[in-house]
């Protein structure tokens, strides 16, 4: 079993402009934690939603435990994401007005043994945008070859 877990969701930072970010809580069930702690986690296509205001994140892939009985868990449910009220309220609000999107970037277990999830309130990025991107990371690529010799 690992000891530091960090699941990052890569395509989050390439795909959005991260504007804020914030830390959460999850609710799982004892076969999905246990899950996470193997890294048997997917962020891939992950996104928050508020049903009934209360936010869910929704496509978050958790795998069945191998060693669970009937009491599994189903691995693409939504599960329900904890913040404080005041937070809820702010991000709800951005995010419907601005026509802004919440994606989850990062699962980590934090050191009393918690599953946390980082959020980010984020806006698509343009494919012009991308494009610089990828540009400037091949630009620092080469810089540091040239730097090396």
């Amino acid at each position: 079993m690992q000891s530091n877990i960090n699941i990052r969701n890569k395509k989050a930072s390439f795909n959005y402009t991260f504007i804020e970010k914030y830390t959460a809580g999850i609710k799982l069930t004892g076969t999905e934690i246990k899950s996470i702690r193997l890294g048997k986690a997917s962020l891939g296509d992950a996104y928050c939603i508020f049903i009934n205001g209360e936010l869910f994140i929704r496509g978050l892939n958790i795998t069945e435990y191998a060693f669970g009985t009937h009491y599994n868990h189903d691995p693409g449910q939504d599960r329900k994401l904890l913040l404080n009220k005041r937070e809820l309220k702010k991000l709800e609000r951005k995010s419907t007005e601005k026509s802004l999107t919440i994606v989850a970037t990062r699962i980590f277990i934090n050191e009393n043994g918690w599953a946390k999830v980082n959020i980010a309130l984020a806006k698509g990025k343009q494919e012009f945008d991308k494009r610089h991107e990828i540009k400037k990371k091949d630009l620092n690529r080469d810089m540091e070859r040239v730097r090396k010799y």
